[in-house]
């Protein structure tokens, strides 16, 4: 799928969210369902959305329900224990060979129900309320993270190895990223940051809130997003983005060519072709896993750094510098609806 066709998890939610089913906002407003009795030795945790969830001792059977999650997964070592997962998991591409349980945003309970799992791993990020209610009264464990920030998502793969037995792997995985990102850290933080536009839909135009862990991300490679919004996925008017006029506009996408190609689309829309950047070239295509909160998202950072940042990667790093404008990002705080969860 091209990067303007976008990744079918991350625009399939965002599409529903749009239409009023906010998987973050009804995940975080689950009531603490009673947890149910175990018949082996289980441990009762809080999940990252404030549920009370009795995790058995002896986790061998997990279903996951998101990418991001059966990606964690397979970096922590432990896919022999994944019995199932989604229809939209295919990173790494074993992955597509695990029973399928639907969608995320409507998995199968019936299915999830008949792998038997010892726990099931849900996220915030593209799962519903109405799935986690329907398991959790079934008595199977579910266990939601909600990630908000790039560390935040590194310190919740920690949580997750602890949570089945694989806390040495979980460990290491995490020093290795952190150690990544205090990388990144040192090359960047005395440059100023590139006011961007992401684009995750095209028609109509929809981009990023700055609560997202994807905002986050962007800041971590030295970008800011030029709208500023407490919606997640705001939509924009075209006219707004030529007053605001962004440095690079960002899009996602795997395919060899796709950079040139998508250039070429821009150029060729009317209004898009008159924007300065594009003009210039300045349309950065980085990996679909700038979408997910998954280990692989500090490859699609490090990726972004070096195309907005390519000085601060060069042997000669002396006195280099990177042109920006000075305009500040636009906030459609107050004009705009806000995502905050209902009471």
């Amino acid at each position: 799928m091209g990067p303007l066709g976008r990744q079918q998890s991350l625009v399939g939610f965002v599409l529903a969210t749009l239409l009023g089913v906010s998987g973050q906002c009804a995940l975080a407003s689950l009531a603490s369902p009673q947890v149910p009795e175990a018949h082996s030795p289980a441990r009762v945790v809080t999940d990252e959305v404030g549920r009370r969830v009795a995790i058995p001792a002896d986790v061998r059977s997990i279903v996951s329900l998101a990418p991001n999650l059966t990606e964690t997964l397979y970096a922590l070592g432990v896919q022999d224990r994944l019995t199932g997962d989604t229809s939209y998991c295919d990173v790494p591409p074993d992955a597509k060979n695990k029973p399928h349980v639907g969608a995320p945003l409507s998995p199968s309970i019936e299915a999830i129900v008949g792998l038997r799992p010892d726990l099931v791993f849900a996220t915030t990020t593209i799962n519903r309320r109405e799935t986690v209610d329907a398991l959790a009264h079934l008595g199977i464990a579910v266990y939601t993270t909600d990630p908000r920030t790039v560390r935040a998502m590194v310190d919740s793969f920690g949580r997750l190895a602890d949570l089945i037995g694989a806390s040495r792997q979980g460990a290491q995985l995490v020093t290795k990223l952190d150690a990544r990102l205090d990388a990144l850290h040192a090359r960047l933080a005395d440059l100023p940051l590139v006011h961007v536009l992401f684009v995750v839909w095209l028609d109509p135009l929809i981009t990023i809130g700055q609560n997202t862990f994807i905002a986050d991300a962007l800041r971590w490679a030295g970008a800011e997003s030029v709208v500023i919004s407490h919606q997640n996925w705001p939509q924009l008017n075209f006219e707004e983005v030529v007053r605001l006029d962004p440095d690079y506009i960002v899009v996602a996408g795997n395919h060899e060519g796709e950079g040139e190609r998508t250039l070429e689309n821009f150029r060729s829309r009317s209004g898009w072709k008159d924007l300065q950047a594009v003009q210039s070239g300045h349309v950065a295509i980085i990996s679909e896993e700038i979408d997910r909160p998954a280990p692989e998202l500090i490859d699609a950072i490090e990726q972004l750094a070096k195309e907005l940042h390519p000085n601060a990667f060069s042997s000669n790093r002396l006195g280099a510098t990177h042109r920006h404008k000075t305009q500040a990002p636009r906030n459609f705080a107050a004009e705009t609806r806000s995502d905050e969860c209902a009471p």
